[in-house]
């Protein structure tokens, strides 16, 4: 008779044993997440192109199928057993993209829709970057705009007509605008460091009270007595941002105030990556409590980054009077909430705000370019333009929700001064993350990425 051993019994999981944590659905996630956080800048943008062609794809199903189920005259495409097609794909993509460009009229459309995009985009990036997410920069816009059609209209007759008047004027607009713009952006700053008050609901909120008093104001004390809608005077023609490139007849953009917008990309860019001021900004929307430790004041960096957040919004609302309304009216575009948007798609880099105000503003003019070119309702295309956004967009938005809550061994603690001069943490090399590069600390050891709770109710 034989026996057989504990040895000889063949081996077999325990059915209670706990499953490994990276077979489950957390753990796949957390590498994902971890893949997109160390992604390199080409890698980055590769998958954008990939979520790019991805969405025309998905869109030319959408086209199809909305066109299958739609009755028309004329379909492009019919086969017996299967249907008729209203729609083509083809056709409304090589509209959308050639109306974007073509005529020159469209291309100025599209310039001007970048334009005033990169402005309120660099507005929401710079908050987003020190960890404040300002969703009122719609309201910022509409203050700053009204301050600065009333500034112009009253100073105009003190300063001689032409270029060097113009030229004051326009000085005078934008930095009404951006001290407006700026004092209403401080606001909910104060409110969430000394109050501890959520800064989404106060911008938000903040949104209608600034859209209400500019309507009082306008109505009941700066309206255009000449006019019946609710609108100031017009600012002289020579205070405006004159048109070069496209003659006079294209009134709506200015490549003066696309240099300027552009300056101002690299600006930002420079002060949140060269200065002490945007070291210690970038290190508070990361890892607040490293900057607290370091001698960073997390109160007065809440307010400043607020209120030059508002002031660039504040700036493409004096940018929108200059370049395309010459006044304030009512019904001004929804620009700031577009602006959360752009500043997504670029990953709240200030220099990404650039190609993704463009891809926007192409995106809008090119739809308009198919509501009159083709027969195609316009809620069709208002879904592939939301089909390209979100694809393009959600790649970034799932990196910077893993460079915030990754968890594990990817995250080392940090300690860090103000200055960004040196850098301790609980051992070896310490880095802070601060969304487009990795900043080093003084030992001068290898990056990585890390990543800290938000302040106020997130900590």
């Amino acid at each position: 008779m034989s026996s057989s051993g504990p040895d000889d019994t063949p081996d077999r999981d325990d059915e209670g044993a706990d499953p490994d944590p990276e077979d489950t659905w957390q753990g796949r996630a957390d590498r994902a997440l971890t893949r997109l956080v160390d992604a390199s800048a080409i890698e980055r943008v590769l998958i954008s192109l990939a979520a790019l062609a991805l969405s025309v794809v998905v869109g030319a199903v959408v086209v199809l199928v909305s066109g299958w189920v739609a009755t028309c005259d004329s379909p492009f495409f019919a086969a017996s057993g299967v249907g008729s097609f209203c729609y083509d794909p083809v056709a409304v993509y090589r509209v959308m993209l050639g109306g974007a460009l073509f005529p020159s009229y469209n291309f100025a459309l599209t310039l001007k829709e970048t334009t005033l995009l990169l402005f309120t985009g660099l507005a929401v990036a710079v908050s987003f970057r020190a960890g404040m997410f300002n969703i009122g920069t719609q309201g910022q816009l509409v203050l700053g705009a009204l301050a600065t059609a009333l500034s112009v209209v009253w100073i105009a007759p003190l300063v001689p007509a032409g270029a060097v008047g113009g030229l004051v004027l326009i000085v005078v607009g934008l930095l009404a605008g951006a001290v407006v713009g700026g004092i209403w952006g401080a606001i909910p700053g104060a409110l969430k460091a000394y109050a501890d008050a959520n800064e989404v609901i106060t911008t938000i909120m903040l949104n209608f009270v600034a859209s209400g008093i500019a309507f009082t104001l306008v109505s009941e004390v700066f309206k255009d007595p000449a006019s019946q809608t609710v609108q100031t005077r017009a600012v002289p023609e020579f205070a405006r941002f004159q048109p070069v490139f496209f003659g006079e007849s294209v009134f709506s953009f200015s490549a003066y105030a696309l240099v300027g917008a552009l300056a101002l990309a690299g600006a930002v860019y420079w002060m949140l990556n060269g200065t002490s001021f945007g070291y210690d900004l970038r290190t508070s929307g990361v890892q607040p409590e490293a900057a607290e430790y370091g001698g960073v004041d997390a109160e007065r960096t809440m307010v400043s980054s607020m209120a030059l957040s508002g002031a660039i919004g504040g700036i493409g609302g004096a940018v929108y009077v200059l370049m395309v309304a010459s006044r304030w009216r009512t019904g001004i575009p929804s620009l700031g909430f577009d602006g959360i948007t752009v500043s997504i798609l670029a990953g709240n880099n200030p220099l990404g705000v650039i190609p993704a105000a463009l891809l926007f503003g192409a995106l809008k003019t090119g739809s308009l370019a198919i509501e009159f070119q083709l027969a195609v309702p316009k809620q069709l295309v208002g879904v592939l333009r939301g089909l390209i956004i979100l694809f393009v967009a959600m790649p970034e938005f799932f990196r910077m929700v893993g460079v915030r809550f990754r968890s594990g061994e990817d995250r080392p603690s940090v300690a860090t001064d103000g200055a960004g001069g040196s850098a301790a943490g609980d051992s070896g090399p310490t880095t802070v993350d601060t969304g487009d590069e990795t900043t080093d600390g003084l030992d001068g050891g290898p990056t990585d990425d890390a990543a800290g709770e938000r302040g106020g109710d997130a900590r």
